[in-house]
């Protein structure tokens, strides 16, 4: 029997969707019984999904990969060098290589509803669509994995209000020994060179390394814990969390997409994309491992400038946006961050793979 995963809603003025022109759709399966498998037997059930981040048209958009064995469609067309500025929409699937099929069913959904590249004067068109899966195989049977139909399927779900945690691309995503999912953040700037810019984050979060640092049950640093409404949890629980099995895999991905409202060229989004990896370092230990598949899509809408009251004077022969993507940058490491630890609080248990609210509970403060 397939039911549907326990999820959280993003929350307005903390998730991707607070840049204009954003959407968000996800399409899973998940089984009621999944069995994890083991080296030595097979896993059982369905759980695993797609999840797609709609673009609005005309939006520069840029890649990086960091991982040392990434799974990825599309990415060589984002480098600033190339001919095409932009994507019409981002897959990020289950289903390691075999998921990237998801992307086929999101260019046909596209294709039928006239966005893409136009090629000639009968309305034909081809869609961009870059993609990028996590390994999430050995979570319920290795043969079901997405398909072209997960693809459309998403796609026809996307919104402006959306589920985080163990949802589309992040149910069968798993965080160390602990549940992964997906996850978003966002900043709108009060001040500064980038004020009345908007930049957010959707992580998928399926990290071989931890999220939540063992010593203290807390993420790394124990950043923004009013943010994710966390607190101290009991010793107890602490105590569990490090008796806990980490993954039996050494395959690690996190992927995602850091979108701003800005007006920037494709080279300067792409240094949003590259800052967007500070983040990842910060909140999963290791992190860009050579058997990972760490990768980050950034996209600048041109939905808004920048107040030019708070321009920043930039010497001559230099971008004179500098200060804007500086200001961008640093804040693309902070919500890819925050997206990444949303994820896991988020998240809900799947195929006996625990989820951080199972194992510190009184982290939340409603025990």
């Amino acid at each position: 029997m397939v039911t549907e995963p326990k999820s959280s809603v993003s929350r307005p003025g903390n998730r991707i969707t607070d840049v204009a022109g954003i959407a968000v759709g996800h399409h899973h399966r998940l089984d009621d019984e999944v069995v994890l498998a083991s080296v030595a037997e097979p896993g059982s059930g369905w759980a695993t999904g797609t999840t797609v981040i709609t673009l609005p048209r005309g939006c520069a958009t840029a890649v990086d990969v960091r991982g040392g064995g990434p799974g990825t469609r599309e990415t060589d067309l984002l480098d600033p060098v190339n001919t095409v500025r932009g994507a019409d929409a981002i897959v990020l699937s289950g289903g390691s290589a075999y998921g990237l099929a998801a992307a086929d069913g999101v260019m046909r959904g596209l294709e039928e509803a006239g966005v893409g590249l136009p090629m000639d004067g009968q309305g034909h068109v081809v869609p961009i669509v870059p993609a990028a899966v996590i390994f999430d195989l050995p979570v319920g049977r290795w043969e079901n994995r997405p398909t072209v139909e997960f693809g459309a399927r998403a796609l026809a779900d996307a919104r402006t209000d959306f589920a985080i945690g163990s949802v589309g691309a992040g149910t069968g995503a798993r965080a160390g020994a602990l549940k992964g999912g997906v996850g978003t953040a966002s900043i709108t700037f009060s001040d500064g060179p980038a004020r009345g810019l908007t930049i957010g984050a959707l992580v998928v979060a399926n990290p071989v390394g931890g999220v939540v640092d063992p010593s203290t049950g807390l993420p790394w640093g124990a950043d923004d814990l009013e943010l994710h409404r966390l607190r101290a949890p009991k010793q107890l629980e602490i105590k569990r969390l490090a008796e806990l099995t980490a993954k039996g895999t050494v395959l690690n991905t996190t992927i995602g997409v850091v979108a701003t409202d800005a007006t920037l060229s494709v080279a300067s989004t792409r240094r949003l994309a590259m800052s967007g990896h500070d983040g990842l370092a910060r909140a999963v230990r290791p992190a860009h491992s050579p058997l990972d598949g760490d990768t980050l899509f950034a996209v600048a809408t041109g939905e808004k400038a920048a107040d030019p009251d708070t321009a920043v004077d930039v010497p001559p022969g230099m971008d004179p946006d500098t200060a804007i993507v500086a200001a961008l940058a640093d804040a693309s490491a902070t919500v890819v961050q925050r997206a990444i630890v949303s994820a896991v609080v988020a998240a809900t248990g799947v195929a006996g793979i625990p989820a951080y609210r199972d194992v510190l509970f009184s982290a939340f403060g409603d025990a």
